[in-house]
């Protein structure tokens, strides 16, 4: 572990965190809605690196600072949600921005225990998106986010009793299935940005193999495509995916293919020598992904030439 890595200051409960917004204890050690639009000059960010030990969840009313990417191409500039998982490392109050969030949930992974969102909440891929691939909110969507926080808040505010952790559980999942929606939708919306991003990965592709990093680099990651797009890997796959049906690494799958059929089509290297080429450890791994994409061996497909 890097030395920075592990002066990161860890926010383990969300006592921790309240004491570091400078707000009271919370009213329930699991569960927390942080409402800063009555005092905005109460509310203290931290301004140093640090790791959460919750989700959260923060609805900001004005974007700050600069996006890696659609910069230009905000879908709307009003608002935004912002989404974060336990282990998390979040940049301080400086790469947020300049605006306070207006709502911010936390909640402990405890919270979920014994219901059906303990398992699914993982699925939901935004939660490891990064800061600069916020949910970009439409007046419309922003009344449907909002309704839902204040629900929330009125529950935590006015009674805890036998029935609310249902009905916030219920409000929490209510939230996650719209966030998926409008994210899909930012993907549509977006499509000038999407699509040259897009492009962008196909010529990082093809520069990789006409370039032969294959041969001392191995197969191309998602990581290795996200970092270069300055993207997260999990906002590529989902991009990709509501572009094109398929996540990055079946993007990286169908690239491999189509540079060995061209090796196996116009040049003699054996299909060992063209497994290592295209970055395989073992030819035996390029076989069988060649024969499940193409329903054919590597020798089949070139005899197919002869």
């Amino acid at each position: 572990m890097k030395k920075d890595e592990k002066s990161l200051h860890k926010f383990e409960t969300l006592s921790d965190a309240h004491r570091a917004f400078g707000l009271p204890h919370p009213k329930h050690p699991l569960i927390s809605m942080i409402n800063a639009a009555p005092s905005w000059s109460e509310i203290h960010l931290p301004t140093q690196h640090h790791v959460l030990g919750f989700y959260k969840i923060s609805y900001k009313p004005k974007l700050g600072g600069k996006l890696k990417y659609g910069q230009g191409y905000y879908d709307f500039d009003e608002g935004g949600l912002l989404f974060a998982a336990p282990g998390q490392v979040m940049g301080g109050a400086e790469s947020e921005g300049t605006v306070c969030s207006e709502y911010t949930l936390l909640i402990h992974p405890d919270f979920f225990l014994g219901y059906p969102i303990a398992k699914k909440i993982g699925h939901y891929g935004f939660f490891s998106y990064e800061a600069n691939e916020t949910l970009h909110l439409s007046e419309n969507e922003k009344a449907i986010i909002i309704s839902i926080f204040r629900i929330m808040e009125e529950e935590l505010n006015s009674r805890i009793d036998d029935f609310s952790q249902d009905v916030i559980i219920s409000q929490i999942e209510l939230l996650l299935n719209y966030a998926n929606r409008f994210y899909k939708r930012q993907f549509i919306t977006r499509k000038v940005v999407s699509h040259d991003l897009l492009q962008r990965l196909e010529d990082l592709l093809s520069d990789y193999f006409s370039n032969e990093h294959s041969l001392s680099k191995g197969i191309p990651t998602v990581q290795y495509l996200a970092e270069n797009l300055h993207l997260s890997p999990s906002y590529l796959s989902d991009m990709l995916r509501a572009l094109t049906g398929q996540n990055a690494q079946q993007h990286i799958h169908d690239k491999l293919i189509e540079n060995a059929k061209e090796k196996l089509s116009t040049t003699m290297l054996s299909v060992s020598e063209v497994a290592y080429a295209l970055g395989f450890e073992h030819p035996q791994s390029f076989s069988k992904l060649f024969k499940t994409k193409t329903k054919l061996s590597p020798l089949e497909f070139r005899r197919s030439f002869t």
